[in-house]
């Protein structure tokens, strides 16, 4: 059977927190056994049934791999002209890299499926894989499917970590998010290693702090 590896990520957006990319490996008969325990697209499914279902597709894969990239890394690379896309770009080889599949299987974040692909391909070692790349994998295809639930839950628990030892409720991390704005204009100099600085939403906050108000000349 056709080795197949599915990868997703989980929190490309946030201004707080990780993101990351998981890549699952099945055979052609796993995925039905994914299908049948309920996995699908992890925006579909609650954080108590992505819970149970990451612990069942880490038992049902060949083999897994979750990439945590955090904020001063995303920094630092945005800072070398290095972009988001490229950034997953280099995470998906490294997981094709890493778990070696006949097939892979990536939800792509960039409106140009074409050179994302070419992009990737660059950085296998194998460059004969059959690499499929498109919008919306991870509703298209159970492999993608369990690696979102993977992302997610990873990225949740990464949330819930920093929470833990702030002692403070910031709410999801994205600046849609009216918590998450509130504790960034409270605390942007506070916890800054919790914060994605390249962000619009970020350099907003500090641009207000560090002009001088009226009462200041």
């Amino acid at each position: 059977m056709v080795l197949i590896c599915g990868i997703d990520d989980a929190g490309r957006g946030p201004v707080i927190g990780p993101m990351v990319l998981s890549g699952v490996l099945v055979d052609e008969n796993d995925t039905e056994s994914l299908k049948s325990i309920g996995v699908r697209d992890s925006k579909k499914l609650t954080p108590k049934k992505r819970t149970y279902l990451y612990n069942k597709i880490i038992k049902i894969a060949k083999k897994y791999s979750i990439l945590t990239v955090f904020p001063d890394e995303i920094d630092g690379k945005l800072n070398h002209g290095i972009n988001l896309n490229d950034i997953e770009a280099i995470k998906s080889a490294q997981i094709i890299n890493e778990l070696r599949p006949e097939r892979a299987i990536i939800d792509c974040p960039s409106p140009n499926l074409k050179a994302w692909k070419n992009y990737v391909l660059e950085l296998l070692n194998d460059k004969k894989i059959d690499l499929i790349v498109e919008h919306k994998a991870d509703s298209n295809h159970i492999p993608c499917a369990a690696a979102s639930i993977l992302s997610k839950v990873t990225r949740d628990a990464e949330i819930e970590k920093i929470k833990k030892k702030i002692g403070v409720d910031f709410g999801s991390g994205y600046s849609s998010d009216e918590r998450t704005q509130k504790f960034l204009k409270d605390n942007i100099d506070k916890y800054p290693e919790i914060f994605r600085k390249s962000w619009s939403t970020y350099l907003d906050h500090k641009g207000n702090k560090n002009q001088k108000s009226i009462g200041d000349f």
